[in-house]
Formats: C-alpha cells, sequence, structure tokens
C-alpha cells in the first residue's frame, strides 16, 4: 500500500502544494492526513463545484497546479466548472484530480456506487480529462511526474482514479473532536419515537444506515425514504414531497450534507411549505467517509436558517431537550428546524439495508398512498 506522507511529498515535488475537495471513504487516510497540514496546503470544501473552483482561483494567482479530491459521484457536481471553465477550450486551467473509485466493476459495492463506477472512465472520456489508474502497487512518483507535466503543457485538468485499499493505514485527525455528549443512534431513535405518523426522509450515510437499524430493532419494516446517495439532497426530496402531501414530512439530515447545498434551504423558505420540518444532525464532521470536519464549527444554524425564512428553530443537546423540541416544534407551523449536537461516534457493526433502494421506494411510496386514502 501507498504511505499517504510519501505520496504527498511526491506531489509537492511535481510542485503540487495545495489541496481542496470533500472527503471520500477511499482517500480517507490520505485526506486525514492532509487535515493535519496547515490551512494554507489544504482546504476542505462545501461541494466538488466549490472545489473546482477554489482549484481555478489558486492556478490564477500562483501559476501553479492545485489537487482536487473527491469521490467519484462528486465529478457530477464538478462537471459545470471542468467544462465551462477549466476545460481548455476556455480558459485552460490545469489542476490534478484526486478520483476514489467508489463501485468498481468487479468490487462488491453498495447500490448507490454501482452504476457511478461503471460509468466513471467514461465520465472522464467524455470531459477529455486524461486519467491514470492508481493501485497500492502502482509506480505512482512516475504516474505523478506524466500527470503534472501533461497537466501543465496541455494546460488542461488530468486525474489521478483510485482503486480501494490504496493509501496505507489509518492516519487519525489530530486536535480535531467536537465537545458534544449525544449519541447520534440514540438521537435518532428518540426522534423516531416522537414523530407519529410522519413521513421521514433520511439523508446519505450512516444517519440513514441507523433509521435502518432502529426501525429493525422496533421490528417494523423501513417505509421511511432512506436517501443513500446524492448528497445533500435530502432536503430537496422531502421538501417535494411535501409539497404534495397533507402528512407531516420530516427530514433527517447531516452537516456535511446540508452545507453541500446550503442554497436549498432558500427554497424550502420561499415555499412557505407549513408541514416541513427539518431535523439537523450535527456532529461537525464527515463522519461517514473518515472524520474529516466540516464547516459547521463556524455556523449558527439559528441565525441562518431563521435569516432565510424557517419560522421556527430549536437546539437540542441531550436526551431531555430533544423530547421537549420535538414535541414544541411539531405542532407549530413550518418550516421550522431542529438541531441536533451530537458526538463523533457510530458503532462498529453498523449494519446496511438489506432491502434494494427500489424495494425502499416501493415500501415509501405505499406509505404514502396509504396515508392519503384514509
Amino acid at each position: 500500500m501507498i504511505e499517504p506522507s510519501l505520496f504527498y511529498k511526491t506531489l509537492e515535488e511535481n510542485d503540487v502544494k495545495f489541496h481542496v475537495g470533500v472527503p471520500d471513504s477511499l482517500l480517507a487516510n490520505y485526506t486525514n492526513y492532509l487535515s493535519n497540514l496547515k490551512k494554507n496546503n489544504h482546504l476542505i470544501a462545501a461541494n466538488e463545484g466549490n472545489a473546482i473552483g477554489v482549484a481555478i482561483g489558486h492556478y490564477l494567482s500562483t501559476n501553479k497546479i492545485a489537487a482536487v479530491y473527491m469521490q467519484n459521484s462528486g465529478l457530477g457536481n464538478a462537471i459545470n466548472p471542468l467544462i465551462s471553465l477549466a476545460d481548455n477550450k476556455i480558459y485552460s486551467i490545469p489542476m490534478l484530480l484526486l478520483v476514489g473509485w467508489r463501485g468498481e466493476p468487479g468490487i462488491i459495492d453498495e447500490p448507490q456506487h454501482i452504476k457511478q463506477g461503471e460509468k466513471t472512465l467514461s465520465q472522464l472520456d467524455l470531459l477529455d480529462i486524461p486519467y491514470w489508474l492508481i493501485n497500492k502497487n502502482s509506480e505512482y512518483k512516475k504516474i505523478i511526474k506524466t500527470a503534472c507535466q501533461i497537466s501543465t503543457v496541455e494546460k488542461k485538468p488530468v486525474a489521478l482514479v483510485f482503486h480501494k485499499n490504496t493509501f496505507k493505514h489509518e492516519v487519525e485527525i489530530k486536535n480535531y473532536d467536537n465537545k458534544f455528549s449525544l449519541i447520534r443512534e440514540e438521537a435518532l431513535e428518540i426522534i423516531v419515537n416522537n414523530i407519529g405518523q410522519s413521513l421521514l426522509i433520511s439523508t446519505t450515510g450512516k444517519i440513514s444506515r441507523e433509521i435502518y437499524e432502529i426501525r429493525k430493532k422496533r421490528k417494523e419494516s423501513c417505509e421511511d425514504f432512506l436517501t443513500v446517495g446524492g448528497m445533500g439532497h435530502a432536503s430537496s426530496i422531502a421538501l417535494g414531497v411535501a409539497l404534495n402531501t397533507k402528512l407531516n414530512v420530516v427530514c433527517v439530515d447531516g452537516d456535511g450534507s446540508m452545507i453541500m447545498h446550503l442554497g436549498s434551504l432558500t427554497t424550502i423558505s420561499s415555499s412557505e411549505i407549513k408541514n416541513f420540518f427539518h431535523i439537523l444532525i450535527n456532529n461537525q464532521s464527515h463522519e461517514s467517509v473518515g472524520g474529516q470536519p466540516t464547516a459547521a464549527n463556524i455556523i449558527d444554524f439559528k441565525k441562518l436558517c431563521l435569516s432565510v425564512g424557517y419560522k421556527k428553530y430549536s437546539l437540542a443537546k441531550n436526551k431531555k431537550e430533544l423530547v421537549k423540541s420535538i414535541n414544541d416544534l411539531k405542532n407549530c407551523d413550518g418550516p421550522k428546524i431542529l438541531e441536533v449536537q451530537v458526538s463523533k461516534y457510530s458503532r462498529e457493526n453498523l449494519g446496511r439495508p438489506k432491502e434494494s433502494p427500489e424495494e425502499n421506494k416501493f415500501f415509501f411510496i405505499r406509505k404514502v398512498m396509504e396515508k392519503k386514502n384514509k
């Protein structure tokens, strides 16, 4: 396997000294290493398009290539600035993309990654982005040198696509943890126990996995919509549901997901949707992909949400406050939001949904229709 520090040193030797991106579980050992660097060498972005923009600005002000890291699903967010700004038929901006290959053909992975994995390389071909595959045995020093030379000479983005288990051993992020004590899975169980017959839509990652486990524990079929992919879009899905039913709709979101597409908050508030209950599970980290920090520690979510038009805000830091906040808010008109501050913790034996996404969709639609017809 490749030692993260040596990989970083090789990039430095090729004059790539700045990284920006969105954390990915396949790249976690490397991005955790980056998180221990000074901020002028590394920045975690809200989304991948944001990261491409920062990389463009870095080149404009230094004449040097930036490295932009992401999961392959993040290529969707990155396409617009890649093709309309960085492309060598527009501004001709060189940069080095570091892409984790989730859903790689032949490798067992989660349903939301399969199609993306199949299309990753053809997606790069379509964008006219040269790429090299890297695994734990690759001669990465030669590959990096070649990729950087081509990017510099041809003035265009190039990509390194990483197989699973490329980077060596886990790297811990130094001096980073939040001071919250409430455990997320316990908080989610309180939420499920107190929202009654509301329709529930949950964000991607461990939040949805834990809600699924809670339903199993309660010996219930999971009729919640588990948004297993599309990070940042659960609240928009929930809004689309709320606009077409009189039932209460609860969106359980994460801080990383909310930050990725903050503009969705204005769409929600401008709709003046009364049956929309937004619950933000905030652990100030991308905990599902390695625990890298989000920008949630510098955001006042109360001021943010109220300023864009949410009607009510509440904060819960413990079980008692959580129960009270849910009961206080659930009878108020929305859109309304409850921020729940939780620790960076999850069970090592946390399971995954056994049903397919399509089966989950069917169960959710069936619940909506049954409630509508009552």
